[in-house]
């Protein structure tokens, strides 16, 4: 008991007498206090006394791909504090990236019995080739479930997608109105629905060339090593699915003694924190995370209310945010790259 009160305690951040009173039903604490004693307990996987567990806590799980990329933790803070303002405890489960790990943070939350939903944001959904059967675990137990991003079409979970044609479209406008020809893609794994929409957008808008398409994964080492190859075939201008791979393609331009942008134009996908910061500022289109955030957190709780939610996507309109990574295409490196 003493463990379970210290541990408890630490958890909430008050004092194991403050627990103690809250199990105890006694008086002298807040119901702010009282609620996040509990809402510990739930977490820690204690079991509440008799009395207290008509009140269980509702728990939200949150799962990301990966918390290196900022755009991640930006959204988790929005939808973090969105559920929180509504009864509900987010529970934070990241580093899927691993073979397996997505699957098993479903199975531990389907283990826990207060589980109220799960908001899935980047997931294996997004890949037409990988398992989804825990996707159809959900869909059997009919837990509320919603996803953020594009993903295959055959699950049955309302979808929160920023617009992926649009974004490349606004991407394409932006270079060609700059007078860029050979333009690269860096984009995500071969069967990433986000990215396969990306590509479509391309071949619709511009007359592509496909040896300047690259697919990566979604890491600064990968979008280095991909837009390498691509500036090495001439591409004076290289637009890239997140603001991470963008980082690697500036990277693999200065290793190919080059220059961002005098040389090679770059835009990225996201505007994740701190891209206004960066040597140049990035060039990127914009997610409207906070509006995303709050759709996604809206369609869980409609369907905690008992009402349906359309499995369809609800699309919002990016934005391009022009900094100093992309001008102008320089007539002489153009007429260099392209071997004139």
């Amino acid at each position: 008991m003493t463990r379970r009160l210290a541990e408890v305690a630490a958890r909430a951040g008050v004092s194991e007498a403050t627990v103690s009173r809250v199990l105890n039903s006694k008086p002298g604490v807040s119901a702010a206090t009282r609620e996040t004693v509990l809402t510990a307990l739930d977490v820690l996987g204690y079991e509440r006394p008799t009395k207290l567990r008509g009140e269980r806590a509702r728990l939200v799980g949150l799962v990301l791909p990966e918390l290196s990329n900022p755009i991640f933790p930006a959204l988790a803070e929005v939808v973090g504090a969105l559920l929180s303002q509504n009864g509900l405890t987010p529970v934070l489960c990241t580093q899927i990236n691993e073979a397996g790990a997505e699957a098993g943070y479903v199975d531990m939350l389907l283990e826990q019995q207060q589980v109220a939903g799960i908001i899935f944001a980047g997931g294996l959904y997004s890949q037409a080739d990988a398992d989804h059967e825990h996707y159809d675990r959900l869909a059997r137990r009919k837990l509320p479930v919603v996803l953020i991003n594009a993903g295959i079409e055959r699950l049955p979970f309302p979808s929160i997608v920023c617009d992926d044609a649009s974004a490349m479209e606004q991407s394409l406008e932006h270079l060609r109105s700059l007078g860029h020809e050979r333009i690269g893609l860096v984009l995500g794994p071969r069967d990433h629905e986000p990215s396969l929409r990306k590509l479509a957008a391309a071949r619709a808008h511009l007359d592509l060339a496909e040896d300047l398409v690259g697919h990566s994964q979604f890491s600064l080492q990968s979008g280095q090593a991909t837009a390498s190859t691509l500036v090495g075939r001439g591409a004076t201008a290289l637009v890239c699915a997140s603001d991470p791979l963008a980082l690697g393609a500036i990277r693999a331009v200065r290793r190919a003694g080059l220059r961002v942008p005098e040389d090679v134009s770059v835009i990225g996908y996201d505007d994740s924190a701190f891209m206004s910061s960066v040597e140049p500022p990035l060039t990127t289109v914009r997610q409207p995370i906070e509006a995303m955030g709050r759709a996604a957190v809206a369609a869980l709780l409609t369907q905690l209310r008992g009402e349906e939610a359309p499995a369809d996507e609800l699309l919002f309109e990016p934005e391009l945010v022009v900094r100093r990574s992309t001008r102008p295409a320089s007539a002489l490196a153009v007429a260099a790259r392209s071997g004139n």
